[in-house]
């Protein structure tokens, strides 16, 4: 009865830690849109610039911060940066979702909000459960960040 009782507390125990990583994971998703936004308000040039960077402060583990426009331009991405200057408005995910068209319908309708779709992770190609804050910037800007599930 001892073992079982122990073994209860210890999952429920990791339930608690595990769902506090994920409020964890979109908070830092937040925060690092937030910044960026502030950057690009003032210099939205040298923000391009740091968004693009692997190693830049917009870069948290495997949270990173890419900037598109409200034509489905990605203008900013440290991760892959063939898809700087490249309309992405109509590209699907591997369930059909046009996750892309969902980003700037979302900044445009809401200012900011969730949006879940699949992604590969970073170095990798498969597609991975992602959920990404997105937050209008400007009115032809928009950021985001997302975590894996």
């Amino acid at each position: 009865m001892k073992k079982l009782m122990i073994a209860a507390l210890a999952l429920v125990f990791g339930l608690c830690v595990t769902g506090n990583a994920l409020a964890s994971d979109k908070e830092v998703c937040e925060q690092v849109c937030k910044d960026a936004a502030t950057m690009i308000k003032a210099d939205i040039n040298a923000a391009k610039a740091e968004i693009n960077k692997k190693d830049g402060k917009f870069v948290k583990g495997s949270i990173y911060v890419f900037a598109m426009n409200m034509k489905g331009d990605m203008i900013a991405h440290p991760m892959k940066a063939s898809l700087i200057g490249k309309n992405l408005i109509d590209q699907k995910d591997k369930n059909g979702k046009a996750f892309f068209k969902d980003f700037v319908e979302l900044a445009k309708s809401k200012g900011s909000g969730w949006v879940d779709y699949m992604w590969p992770k970073p170095g990798e190609e498969a597609p991975s459960a992602k959920s990404s804050y997105i937050l209008k910037v400007t009115d032809d800007v928009l950021v985001g960040a997302g975590y894996y599930k």
